[in-house]
This record gives C-alpha cells, sequence and structure tokens, in this order.
C-alpha cells in the first residue's frame, strides 16, 4: 500500500498538527469538499475513490478495509489525476450521529476524520492521510 498525495480545497487550514485539514462553513451551507490528486509524473490515473469511512485516529485505514459501516459504500469516479469527494454537514451528522459543534476555535473540529480508499487505473489501491474537517461559522 502506498500513500496518495493530497489537494485539498476550503483551506484556511491546510495542515493541523501534521494532517491534512479542509474547513466547512455553517453559515456557508456547511457543503465540505475534499479533492484528492496524484502527481502527472507518476504515470497513473484515479479510477475512482472505493470507499469513504470515519474514523476517531487519522491512520485508522481498517475503516474503509471493510464493506461495512461505511461513510459512503459507492464509487465516486475519478477523473484524470484526481477525485473530488463533496458531503455536507448535516449528512455528516446524520450519518454519524455525531453533532457539529461550532466553538469560534480551534477545538471547532468534526469529532472524526474523513478515511479514503482510492483505486488507481491498474488496480492498485491506496490510502491517503485521513482528513480533519475545521468547522468555521
Amino acid at each position: 500500500m502506498s500513500l496518495l498525495t493530497s489537494r485539498l480545497y476550503l483551506l484556511p487550514y491546510p495542515i493541523y498538527n501534521g494532517v491534512s485539514t479542509v474547513s466547512a462553513s455553517l453559515s456557508g451551507g456547511g457543503v465540505l469538499t475534499i479533492a484528492l490528486s496524484i502527481p502527472a509524473a507518476s504515470g497513473r490515473t484515479i479510477k475512482e475513490i472505493t470507499r469513504v469511512g470515519i474514523a476517531s485516529t487519522p491512520n485508522n485505514y481498517k475503516v474503509v478495509e471493510t464493506a461495512t459501516g461505511l461513510y459512503n459504500s459507492a464509487p465516486i469516479a475519478g477523473s484524470g489525476n484526481s477525485v473530488t469527494f463533496t458531503t455536507s454537514l448535516s449528512e455528516y451528522t446524520s450519518k454519524t450521529g455525531l453533532s457539529v459543534t461550532l466553538s469560534g476555535t480551534a477545538t471547532s473540529f468534526l469529532a472524526r476524520y474523513f478515511i479514503f480508499l482510492v483505486t488507481l487505473d491498474n488496480g492498485d489501491q491506496v490510502y491517503p492521510i485521513g482528513v480533519r474537517v475545521y468547522v468555521a461559522a
């Protein structure tokens, strides 16, 4: 298994404690977008995000190695060297049963990390580091 280089949108918090971080705004509708990509020089393309899981640590890849208990089990098609996963804070609450809190401080993070299983065009599967979500007003 290898790690996938990721490019993340909805920043202002690109890295927090060594973990890729995106932000979502409650006032902006709570839309959350995570874009993953691999370098064009790799010679590979992304076929799909095969599974999306939720974990309490950023490196718990076991959550996407099983077909049950997933956040999203429907494959998300890639496009060349990138693939985008979109969800919302309300969907997160609905699927996990965890509330979204907003303290306005550095502790305004979702309680779980998003974990991905990505399949490349040659069938290899890679696990990018988990992604943390900062919740802004």
